[in-house]
């Protein structure tokens, strides 16, 4: 049984997301009823390995000539160089216009696929399959496509919306714990930012989900991306409501950038210690009750994510975070922009943060 989540919005052609078990093997019939010529498989070496062949066969049942190119596993993947590897690849396959790209793994392979195929040719249409829980809630729904560099991660991108999106839950199984809680920290952001009873139900009944319980993760697969879907489908661009999806990450960009974008915290950690960092600052600045901050960052901690900088085995630098979320691409004439909170389930967009007041904040976090 599947659940087809439709995305819509006026400036973008509809598409829509397939949530379920076995799409891995199914692919080919979703990827041949939307008519390419040809569907090339963009995936990293592990998952490759993993679910390739199975994808590689399905597309080729279907009639499709197919092929694959594999890149490092790894948020270093998301550069110029494997972005120009990848190009310089289907142009050597001789895919065309009307081509497809098919990106099969996590969200590095599904930024760097989408952003490939937005460029080659001009744009050619390329379908998503998330393999990872935090690509399956959030990176592979939207239309966001990047690469990071030395200053700031994903500043170099484009919107490049998919033809469709095939979250198979079964792929899940295969992910260690600490990528599926990973995932877990985009996941109860879209409670925090707009819907507490969901938050609530992740940090209940839905809790299993963290630790991997299929059935929990389905649910919370489905209603993560009807958030997303909805908030997507009024602003594509992120000039007004979709902003709000990035609560945590102004914080959580920075503190990866710090750490080079190394194994030292995940995308889904920083993620979730910045939700907990937004929810503190909300409420020292009065913006929110003290007991909603202290609701939220107990979900968090529940789930075994870290929602101090103390968690992290790294020291940061208060005016070298700042540096970073002042060059932050919500950022606006190098003002800080954050999202905040006035409670679980209520955030909003604050455009002009005084760096002063942060400073002092981040350093009752305990940066230097």
């Amino acid at each position: 049984m599947t659940t087809t989540i439709p995305v819509a919005g006026g400036a973008f052609a509809p598409y829509e997301v397939v949530v379920g078990r076995g799409l891995l093997k199914a692919a080919g019939a979703e990827v041949a009823a939307l008519k390419p010529t040809r569907a090339f498989i963009v995936s990293d070496e592990t998952v490759a390995a993993i679910h390739g062949e199975t994808v590689r066969a399905s597309l080729a049942a279907a009639g499709l000539a197919t092929g694959i190119v594999t890149v490092p596993a790894g948020e270093a993947s998301k550069s110029f160089e494997q972005l120009e590897a990848v190009l310089d690849r289907l142009l050597a396959k001789g895919l065309d216009r009307k081509s497809m790209v098919v990106a099969l793994g996590g969200g590095v392979v599904g930024d760097l696929a989408g952003l490939a195929a937005a460029l080659f040719m001009r744009g050619v249409d390329f379908v998503q399959i998330p393999t990872t829980l935090l690509a399956q809630v959030d990176s592979s729904v939207g239309g966001k496509t990047a690469i990071d560099t030395p200053r700031g991660k994903n500043l170099i991108g484009a919107f490049h919306q998919p033809r469709r999106v095939l979250a198979d839950i079964e792929a899940l199984a295969t992910l260690p714990v600490r990528q599926v809680r990973s995932g877990w920290a985009e996941v109860l952001k879209h409670g925090l930012i707009c819907d507490a009873a969901f938050f609530d139900w992740l940090g209940n009944e839905g809790a299993a989900g963290a630790q991997g319980d299929p059935d929990a993760l389905e649910r919370a697969v489905i209603r993560s991306v009807e958030i997303k879907a909805r908030i997507v489908g009024e602003d594509e661009k992120e000039a007004g409501r979709r902003a709000l999806l990035n609560l945590g990450h102004t914080f959580g960009h920075a503190l990866e950038a710090e750490l080079a974008f190394d194994e030292t915290l995940t995308h889904g950690e920083a993620v979730a210690l910045g939700c907990a960092m937004a929810f503190r600052y909300s409420a020292r600045q009065g913006l929110c009750p003290a007991a909603e901050a202290e609701r939220a960052e107990a979900g968090i901690r529940a789930a075994g994510l870290p929602t101090r900088l103390s968690d992290v085995e790294h020291g940061f630098a208060a005016d070298a975070l700042i540096a970073r979320m002042a060059g932050d691409k919500k950022a606006e004439g190098r003002r800080l922009t954050l999202i905040l909170a006035r409670a679980v389930g209520d955030a909003f967009t604050d455009k002009n943060v005084d760096a002063e007041t942060m400073r002092a904040f981040l350093i009752e976090e305990g940066a230097a």
